[in-house]
This record gives structure tokens, sequence and C-alpha cells, in this order.
């Protein structure tokens, strides 16, 4: 065969294999409506806005729209991050008071003491709902087997079928909407949990709001005495203690109300900042690769503690590291690094890209993981478990749908 064959021969193998990859992707044409906005769409807003937690806002939106990086720094101007320093002599103590374990083998070993966990989030923390749906399938083998989340809506607003339909829609709660706090909801259902809401119904807030949630919590355990509850909230309401506005956090009054010591945790307190020179003195000094506990020598933990309050446990967690410009812990714990090639496909950029388990509605579905694109040259990079997706590109005027197969 001559070399000019040769060549045509390979030409078409070429040729064939681009056709049958772009033929096997089935690219269609889908009426869809976008939950969720766009970075120009975040920054026009806070352009406009003119109330002082503007920022507030814009870090939750960034956290939905799985933008982990934007998010700190958000949060950072909302709370007019700054540096902090704490003496050496400190510092140096605790380091040679305290050793390092592994956070979530020490929480699970302390949960077998409990009835109740009480773990925080940050709202804008993406990473926070990650670290804490790690701990879903040993706490259940521990005989957890309900979770509370402050999150969830109620009233007449309450995703009744939740329980049954075993996702999450649009309509569960706002701060669900960022696809990991999506995904703590999907595992907790997958492994057997059933989910509860408890937030105050009513305007009431500080010290009555705070009386209503563990009132609520409390019914609920009051119908399941023998059984063991997991409760996932917001910052404050975690604490013990006198608090300094309320008198009592969530915390403090459902142990009032119930008698038992709930196991509280503390993670807000000791996590990265968009910029890591705004990160707590104590986290920089540990260097940690990996979310860590402290215990002295008798294996008690470090606290968080703040005036009179406090939390028995305070977690630490470690800088993210960035992979393809996503969270390095997005592609940990049973997720791949799925890249979705964007190239061929027409349709005017920005978009959206959004990947939904397969027999979830894509029209009312939280999304397995998003991300922004900004043109057909970049590579897509979405963290995805084994399984079958529906892949959505929209730009918000038009939109278009593949399947995606994870091995």
């Amino acid at each position: 065969m001559s070399s000019k064959n040769i060549f045509l021969l390979i030409a078409g193998i070429v040729f064939l294999g681009l056709t049958s990859c772009k033929e096997s992707r089935n690219v269609k044409k889908i009426d869809f409506t976008n939950h969720y906005k766009f970075s120009s769409e975040i920054e026009d807003k806070i352009a406009k806005d003119t109330v002082p937690w503007k920022y507030q806002f814009s870090a939750v939106d960034y956290a939905a729209k799985g933008d982990y990086q934007n998010a700190l720094k958000h949060w950072d101007l909302a709370m007019h991050a700054r540096e902090r320093t704490l003496a050496q002599s400190y510092l140096d103590s605790i380091l040679q008071l305290y050793s390092k374990v592994k956070a979530t083998d020490y929480i699970v070993e302390q949960a077998k003491k409990h009835q109740v966990v009480i773990i925080n989030e940050a709202h804008q923390s993406s990473m926070h709902r990650m670290f804490t749906r790690t701990l879903l399938q040993e706490l259940y083998d521990n005989g957890y087997r309900n979770l509370g989340l402050e999150a969830l809506a109620n009233g007449a607003r309450l995703d009744s079928l939740l329980n049954s339909r075993k996702y999450p829609v649009q309509e569960t709660g706002y701060y669900v909407k960022d696809p990991q706090f999506g995904n703590l909801l999907r595992d907790a259902l997958e492994i057997g949990y059933t989910l509860f809401d408890y937030e105050n119904i009513g305007k009431e807030n500080g010290k009555f709001r705070e009386i209503g949630e563990a009132k609520n919590i409390k019914k609920f355990i009051d119908k399941k005495p023998n059984e063991k509850f997991l409760i996932f909230c917001g910052f404050d309401h975690v604490l013990e203690g006198t608090h300094r506005a309320w008198e009592k956090a969530m915390a403090g009054r459902l142990k009032e109300y119930t008698g038992i010591d709930p196991l509280t945790i503390h993670q807000v307190a000791y996590s990265e900042s968009g910029n890591t020179k705004f990160n707590h003195p104590l986290l920089k000094a540990l260097h940690i690769q990996e979310s860590t506990i402290l215990v002295d020598k008798d294996q008690n933990p470090y606290q968080y503690k703040r005036g009179k309050a406090y939390t028995d446990i305070a977690v630490f967690h470690p800088n993210t590291q960035y992979i393809n410009k996503r969270p390095d812990w997005l592609f940990k714990n049973g997720n791949k690094n799925v890249s979705i090639s964007l190239h061929e496909l027409e349709i005017e950029f920005p978009v959206m890209v959004l990947a939904y388990k397969e027999g979830e509605n894509i029209n009312t579905a939280i999304p397995y993981d998003i991300t922004e694109a900004k043109s057909k040259e970049e590579n897509c990079h979405l963290g995805l478990q084994k399984g079958n997706y529906t892949i959505v590109v929209t730009n918000g005027k038009e939109s278009i749908k593949f399947e995606e197969k994870v091995k």
C-alpha cells in the first residue's frame, strides 16, 4: 500500500472515530429553566446593590453555582476580614500540649457515647457540607438514623415528599441549592436516614428563634426516644453554655429541654478564608493536610470557646488546593474528576454546565455538580461518582443536553 493510501486510511479512521464520538453524545436542544446565577449576574447585582450585607448574598450565590473560591472571597468582604495574630508563646504551648488526629475517626468514636450530635456550617462553605457528608455512613453504622437540618424549608413551603422522593429539589431549601448540600441530603437518604426540618416557623429571631428550633427538635426526638440524631445547623446555633446575645443557643436549649448532653462540633472558626492570610493564627500554625482535631495526652479534644459559650470539639480544616480550577476535595470520597469537552457544542458562551443524576427531574432537581465555562475552548471539570448523568449546558437563552456515563 502506498504512503498516500496509508495516510488516507488513517485519516478516515480518525474521522470515523470523531464522528462516532460526536454521534454517541446525542446532543438535544431542550427547554430548561436555569435556577443559578452566572458570575456576571452576581457581579452586576453587587454593583447595583446598596445593602450592607450584599456580599453575604453574593457569597451564597457563588457557593450555589459551584464556585467555592469566589464564595470564600466574597465572605471575606462581607465579614471585613483582617489578619489576626496570637502570641507565639500561646501557639507554642498549644502545639506542645496537643497532638493531631484525623477528625472523622475521632468524631465517630465520640459519637458512639452520645444520642445527639450537632455540627455547624458556614452558609457559604460547600466544603463544610462535604465534610459532614463523609461522617454519614459511619454514624449510621453506629445507630444514627435521623438527620435534622436547619436549611430545610418548612411550614407551607415544606418539601413533604423529600424522604420518599430520595433527592432534593429547588424548593427543598434556600441553601440546599448548593450541589454539595444537595449531595449531603442524597447520601443521607440513600444510606437510610430520615430527614426532618426544625427551623422556627415565624418571624421570631434571636433568643426566641433558638427556643423554637430546640423545641421543634425535641418534638421529633420525643417520637423516637430510643434513636440517635445528627443535627446540622448554621454558625452559632451549635453553641452550648451562655451565648452573648441569645442567653442560650439552640444546642444549649436542646440540652435544657431534653436533658440530653449533645456532642457539639464547631467547624467554622478554624476553616480557611478566601485569602489565607486571614486564616485563624492557630490554623496557620498547624500546617495540616487533612481535617484535624487536636487532643491532649488524655485524648480530650481542643474546644471552641467564645466567652462563656463553647462546643465540645473544634475541627481544623486544611487550605483547599485547586485542580482544574475546582477544589481538590470535590474529587475525593468516591467522586471522579470528569472532564466535559465543550468545543463541539453549538451554543453561545458563557455557559453553565450542570450534571443531573439519572432518574432525577432536570427541571426541578438540585444538580450533582455545576460549573461555568466562558468559552468552548475550556474543558469543564465536574466531581461525579460512578453512574449515569444528564449533562445540561445552558446560557440562559438556549439549552442542550446529552448523556454521560462515569465508570
